[in-house]
């Protein structure tokens, strides 16, 4: 099968024929329908990013992935061929290690995938591939990071830095619980327009001198991952405010006042990932017509074209919310 292969010691990527796995014993095979490319995949290949528990030094890209079962393994018994599924992305395994799908062990730029049956979760028919796949990272991280790290409540007001692959779904989520306001804060305008159009109530240049008029929210997110934001974002907390800090910068998180920060009983939280069920949520609220990703998938491209996905991700060339490959 073909399938799109990074040589971590080297930064190399390219899509090459590799042998087509066979399900073992508690594993699903999953014929893939479409895999989303996430700005991680992207920072992987720059070295940003490293896999932690990868077992040699090659590895198929990819972490957010739907498809249809075709193959399963001994001792399944919640799944036959046919079923049509997401991957969920990660895992705590035995030792208490976080391991993730397409970082180190293979992911979804090919055209089958293997799975633990305990990572896979059945999606509605009406629920297009290219959509389900960005559920596992593009919409979980942000809900996770909403529902579980923030505790955002309805009626709660909350700015948005950042509104790429995963911001632009916070807008949404946020919108969808019912907070009273919700800022989107992108130096692009393109952007800016999206998260309007997805939801948001304002949306601001971080240079524009307005967004001062909206101090004392409840809540703000990083996903920018860009040092200067944070400081932005406490600026505008209100009391008991929630700095919640999802992008990474690999800079030290620095509090710009101690005695505000105490007087006002601020709290930085960080956020990774997402656990199963929220995965899991996001299914049901899609099924339940609650979520409506349609207007997620920016662009299509075929699987031999993946270098160029990463390249149009990395410099923001239309600026996609989700480009997604098909086999």
């Amino acid at each position: 099968m073909k399938a799109g292969r990074i040589t971590v010691a080297t930064r190399k990527f390219e899509v090459k024929d590799v042998p087509t796995p066979s399900a073992a014993k508690g594993e699903v095979r999953i014929k893939i329908g479409a895999a989303g490319v996430c700005l991680s995949d992207v920072h992987f290949l720059d070295g940003t990013l490293k896999p932690g528990y990868l077992q040699g030094d090659e590895v198929t890209l990819g972490h957010e992935v739907a498809g249809t079962i075709d193959q399963v393994g001994d001792g399944i018994s919640n799944f036959k061929v046919g079923d049509r599924v997401l991957v969920i992305a990660g895992e705590r395994n035995e030792k208490n290690q976080i391991t993730t799908l397409g970082f180190d062990y293979d992911g979804g730029y090919a055209e089958y995938v293997i799975a633990k049956e305990s990572l896979v979760v059945k999606i509605p028919d009406a629920l297009p591939f290219e959509q389900a796949a960005i559920i596992p990272d593009a919409v979980s991280t942000p809900w996770a990071a909403i529902s579980s790290t923030a505790k955002i409540q309805a009626g709660e007001s909350v700015a948005v830095f950042g509104v790429g692959g995963l911001g632009i779904h916070a807008v949404q989520l946020l919108k969808m619980i019912g907070c009273s306001k919700v800022i989107a804060i992108d130096p692009r305008s393109d952007a800016r327009e999206k998260a309007l159009e997805i939801g948001a109530d304002f949306a601001f240049d971080p240079s524009n001198e307005e967004l001062k008029k909206h101090r004392g929210l409840n809540a703000a997110f990083d996903f920018a991952g860009v040092t200067p934001v944070r400081k932005q974002a406490l600026s505008l907390l209100g009391e008991q405010g929630r700095l919640v800090i999802v992008g990474i910068a690999n800079e030290p998180i620095t509090i710009p006042n101690d005695m505000a920060f105490t007087y006002m009983r601020t709290q930085v939280l960080g956020h990774y990932g997402s656990e199963a069920h929220h995965t899991k949520e996001l299914v049901e609220f899609v099924r339940s017509g609650k979520l409506n990703l349609a207007k997620s998938v920016s662009e299509v491209l075929p699987l031999d074209q993946a270098a160029l996905a990463l390249e149009k991700l990395a410099k923001k060339i239309g600026n996609p919310i989700r480009i997604v490959l098909k086999p």
